[in-house]
């Protein structure tokens, strides 16, 4: 039995996505049983046990570097054999997921399911906070020039944001953040793979005493753009 097919199986048997370590753990944790339980079969007192296959004893030290090379060695082998899936890497772990291009096919398996799609204030206000995360209300109304309540309290009802504590300001206001479901969303492992991620860190922001007051008209007007975000509304590949 070869290490790739046993990787393959962990991802294929689990509906969660496995990290490098799990994978690791589980292969190497499953190969010391069998020796061991071989060892105590073949005690003295136990009578002849069968013998042990070879490729056993190599498992019980596999190493995270290995498991990593054949997650590689998978992905190649699922695109030269051109399969409708292959696997994904997200916040915390790898799973098996259909390729982007099969996307509609998938969705038919789930009619009740409608795509919710971000409207142009959401994505902005979703921008502002993944990029200058932790971030408080003021702070990204200072930016967009609109009040953001409405947009902040969707963004968590669909959990692309969450509470990430309160900043140390008059008033402790809170802070918010992006989640791992805002990652799976737009199909990126970390926030270091957001689109021109460390130039928009360094943007100077205007400050909450700095903004003018807004109103509805000059916001429509003054709204941050960023397009890098709204352009990750492209096809990620459908995880099942």
């Amino acid at each position: 039995m070869e290490l790739i097919s046993i990787v393959e199986a962990l991802l294929f048997a689990t509906q969660e996505p496995l990290g490098v370590p799990q994978m690791c753990a589980a292969v190497k944790d499953t190969a010391r049983d069998i020796l061991e339980a071989a060892a105590e079969a073949a005690a003295p007192e136990n009578g002849e046990a069968n013998p042990i296959p070879e490729w056993v004893a190599p498992l019980a030290e596999t190493t995270e570097e290995q498991v990593r090379a054949i997650l590689d060695e998978l992905i190649a082998r699922y695109d030269a054999e051109k399969h409708a899936f292959t696997l994904v890497e997200r916040a915390n772990g790898w799973r098996i997921a259909a390729r982007g291009e099969y996307a509609e096919w998938c969705r038919a398996l789930y009619p009740g399911k409608k795509i919710q799609r971000l409207s142009q204030p959401a994505l902005e206000t979703l921008a502002i906070i993944a990029y200058r995360q932790p971030i408080t209300k003021a702070g990204v109304e200072a930016v967009r020039g609109v009040s953001v309540d409405a947009m902040v309290q969707m963004l968590m009802d669909r959990g692309l944001v969450k509470i990430e504590g309160r900043a140390d300001l008059p008033g402790r206001p809170l802070l918010y953040g992006t989640t791992e479901a805002f990652l799976d969303h737009f199909g990126v492992r970390s926030l270091d793979e957001m689109p021109n991620a460390s130039e928009l860190r360094r943007v100077k922001l205007p400050s909450a005493e700095e903004a003018p007051p807004a109103a509805a008209e000059q916001a429509q007007e003054e709204q941050l753009a960023l397009a890098p975000v709204a352009a990750a509304d492209e096809p990620a590949p459908a995880e099942g």
